[in-house]
């Protein structure tokens, strides 16, 4: 059987289970409690985003390619047809903020409505790919939530300067 470049395991290829990712966050979260373990999922997201981009050969392209063009890449790289972190309907800068329009976030999964549940490593995921290809600092936050009655997971990025090399 010939293994495909992308694979990280030889017979069960790169995907894992949300129901084993989901009790990996539940288990943590009980022992560190969630504003802990939100910021290290936050920050997980951060360092995975920072290398899909550096992958995609993006980093500090803002200024180079339309938000529209990244969006595409993004929603490639994240989707179905990438590694299905997330599915991404649009992102939108209004000002110094940039929204992500999200929906079946491996967050969100499997959580009953009204749940509290934040989309922390998506959120982390995405931020650190748009800093790394803004070149700019951001603060994500969550701004609407398919649990709580919202169309989307909307992610709101607000622009706080420029990174320092």
């Amino acid at each position: 059987m010939a293994i495909a470049k992308n694979e990280l395991r030889q017979e069960l290829g790169d995907f894992s289970s949300i129901v084993c990712l989901k009790a990996i966050i539940t288990g943590v979260e009980e022992v560190l409690g969630d504003k802990a373990t939100a910021i290290a999922l936050i920050s997980a997201g951060r360092q995975r985003g920072k290398q899909l981009a550096e992958n995609l050969d993006l980093v500090d392209k803002g200024k180079e390619i339309s938000l529209a063009d990244v969006t595409k890449k993004l929603q490639d790289a994240l989707g179905k047809d990438g590694t299905r972190l997330c599915a991404i309907k649009k992102i939108v800068q209004e000002d110094e903020v940039y929204k992500v329009y999200t929906h079946e976030t491996v967050c969100s999964a499997g959580e009953p409505q009204g749940s509290s549940r934040q989309c922390t490593f998506t959120m982390g995921a995405i931020q650190g790919f748009l800093e790394a290809f803004l070149g700019e600092r951001l603060r994500g936050t969550q701004t609407e939530s398919v649990l709580r009655g919202g169309m989307y997971d909307i992610l709101a990025y607000k622009v706080l300067g420029a990174i320092q090399k």
